[in-house]
Formats: C-alpha cells, sequence, structure tokens
C-alpha cells in the first residue's frame, strides 16, 4: 500500500492490562517482573534452610496510562468517532468503583483534570483541559491534525483516592504514514526559542533534568507561571507510550525558585529504551511546548542519573541536533489556546 498503513472507523483499543502507577515524576519496576523476597537466612553456605510460608508476589508495579481501568475507575468515553482534522467536541467520563461516573476530584496543579493526546508515533502532542458538563461527563474541543492510532490520557485524583492515569486509543481514519522518531538532541527550538537539555536517564534511579529556555541566543529570566509552575515536563515510553508527568523542583513565589532560564525536573524511568519528553512553560502570556528525543545512559559510570540532593552531572552529550518543538499559538487567561492547550 505504498507505505500507508489503512486505519479503520473509529476504534477503542484496551492496552495490554497492567497495574498503573503515577508519581510525583516517579515510575519504577521493569514490566512484566515481580520481585519475590527469600526468606532471610535460608539457602546461606553451611546454613540449613529452615521451613517458610511460601511468599505470594503481588503486582508488578508499572507506568501509568497502559490501561483503561484500574483500582475500580474506568475511563468511558461519550464520543464515538473524531475525524482527522475536524475539531470535535470531545466526551468522557470516569466511572468509579460504585458503577456511577465520578463528580469529586481533588485539584491537582490547578485542574481537576489533565487530558494528554498524541498519536503512536509521538506525534500531535496536546495537553489539554476539559471541563465538567455535569453528571461526570467531561468535554473538550479536540482535533486530531492527521489520521492514524492516537492515545489518550486522563490524569487525575479522584475525591480520597490517589492520583491515577487511565489511557484509551482513539483512532483517526484514513491514510496513515507513521512519521520517523527524532534523533535524540540536546536542544529543541520552538519559534524564537531554543530550549537546552542537560542531564540523562538513568533506568531506575532519579535523574535530574534541566531544562533552560532563551530567545534570540538570549537567557529567559521571566518564566510565568503555568499550572502552579515555571514548567510541565511530561514523558512517553517508545513502543508502549507508557506515561510519566514530572513536576519541576519549587514553584513560584516560594522564596528559592527563580523564574528561569533553567527549570530543574527529577525523574526515574522504568526501563532502558528511547523516551520522547514535552516541556510546557509559558512566556509572554502563550503556553510553548519543547519537544526532545531522549535515550537513557546505563545507570554506572555515565549520565546524570542521580539519588535527590545529589549534584547532576551536566556534561554534555554528542554533538547537539535541533528538534522540533511546538507553540500553542494564541492564548486565554490562563495561558491556554483557543481550544484549551493545543499544541
Amino acid at each position: 500500500m505504498n507505505g500507508a498503513i489503512k486505519v479503520g472507523a473509529y476504534a477503542l483499543g484496551l492496552a495490554v492490562v497492567f497495574g498503573g502507577a503515577l508519581g510525583a515524576g516517579r515510575v519504577v519496576g521493569p514490566i512484566g517482573e515481580v520481585a519475590v523476597e527469600t526468606p532471610h537466612g535460608a539457602g546461606h553456605r553451611g546454613e540449613t534452610a529452615t521451613a517458610a510460608a511460601p511468599v505470594s508476589p503481588g503486582p508488578a508495579t508499572v507506568p501509568g496510562g497502559l490501561q483503561i481501568s484500574q483500582g475500580g475507575y474506568t475511563l468511558l468515553p461519550e464520543t464515538g468517532e473524531v475525524k482527522a482534522g475536524e475539531r470535535a467536541d470531545f466526551r468522557f467520563s470516569v466511572i468509579g468503583p460504585d458503577g456511577h461516573p465520578v463528580t469529586r476530584f481533588t485539584t491537582q496543579h490547578g485542574k481537576r483534570l489533565h487530558f494528554i493526546v498524541v498519536r503512536r508515533d509521538l506525534t500531535g502532542f496536546q495537553h489539554l483541559h476539559p471541563v465538567e458538563k455535569g453528571d461526570g461527563i467531561w468535554s473538550v474541543p479536540l482535533t486530531l491534525p492527521a489520521a492514524g492510532e492516537y492515545r489518550a490520557f486522563a490524569d487525575f485524583a479522584p475525591e480520597g483516592a490517589g492520583g491515577m492515569t487511565l489511557g484509551m486509543d482513539l483512532a483517526a481514519a484514513g491514510d496513515y504514514r507513521p512519521e520517523p522518531l527524532p534523533v535524540p538532541a540536546r536542544t529543541a527550538e520552538v519559534g524564537d526559542y531554543a530550549v537546552t537539555l542537560a542531564g540523562d536517564l538513568v533506568p531506575g534511579r532519579m535523574s535530574r533534568l534541566t531544562l533552560t529556555v532563551a530567545k534570540d541566543g538570549r537567557p529567559v529570566t521571566d518564566l510565568q507561571p503555568y499550572l502552579g509552575a515555571y514548567g510541565h515536563l511530561v514523558a512517553l515510553r517508545d513502543g508502549d507510550l507508557a506515561y510519566l508527568h514530572v513536576h519541576p523542583d519549587g514553584e513560584p513565589g516560594d522564596g528559592r525558585t527563580a523564574p528561569g532560564p533553567g527549570i530543574t525536573f527529577h525523574a526515574e524511568v522504568p526501563s532502558a529504551g528511547t523516551y520522547r519528553l514535552f516541556l510546557d512553560f509559558q512566556h509572554a502570556g502563550t503556553v510553548r511546548t519543547a519537544e526532545f528525543t531522549a535515550a537513557t545512559v546505563p545507570g554506572v559510570g555515565g549520565g546524570s542519573g542521580t539519588e535527590p540532593g545529589e549534584k547532576a552531572d551536566a556534561t554534555p552529550s554528542p554533538a547537539p541536533t535541533p528538534t522540533g518543538g511546538r507553540d500553542a499559538g494564541g492564548s486565554d487567561s490562563d495561558g491556554h489556546g483557543a481550544d484549551g492547550h493545543s499544541h
């Protein structure tokens, strides 16, 4: 079919059923593995192992966004079809353990629910904020820019429960020609802005990442708060789109966090591989998104994986290669574009 992949009509696919976990910048545990502790003292040379009760393995802890249902909560779409290039009023609800739509949520980072959409080839990233229309039904203006399979993530915390991320598949019919993943790079350009990444992702360890914003070659020192912070970072793993939402050190007005040019994050990725990083920041009243491809580095003798409080190794990787970012365009009162925060 000349490289084109035909995508059928709208369909919802349930990703491989794993347990999900959303933390403030922490995702742990290799997928599919469960650590089982051996009773202490058993199996040592010269010792006799005593009988011990079997250890029941618990569920593996894996990234969020890989399932549509978790802990009794289910993401339920109310919109049946989204056509490529056409704006739709996309509606959905979160069904609780009692079988009814959830209506009470804890506000996180300025919003009761965050909605992330990206195509399976990690293009077309959008960070949106739906509005609840009543009776637990959420609505968001959504445009899928081109044909293909998309993944949508709902990031929220039901009142009285922990935060979680549920994911669902969306499809826009048409000829789907996936784009190759950009090569790993240290600099992303977004219009007149350039964002530079220092630090590396080290699997299984807390990694310190600092993203420095410049405009026309000059450091930006007057970043504006966006959702209570000077920047927000989403990481998606290439291959299965495992989701990690990271937030920066400090917050505006705390007396120690400067409004740029650097924004520092601590993040832990669950496995070796390649990740796509999306940094949202606001300046001059507009929210922009800088995009990076980052490959993990070994945890011993390389990179800048750090434990909290350790000094990060900011040694740059080989020659930077610019990669793309997106400018949100117009903004409303909280820095969103006319469609929320659409890129």
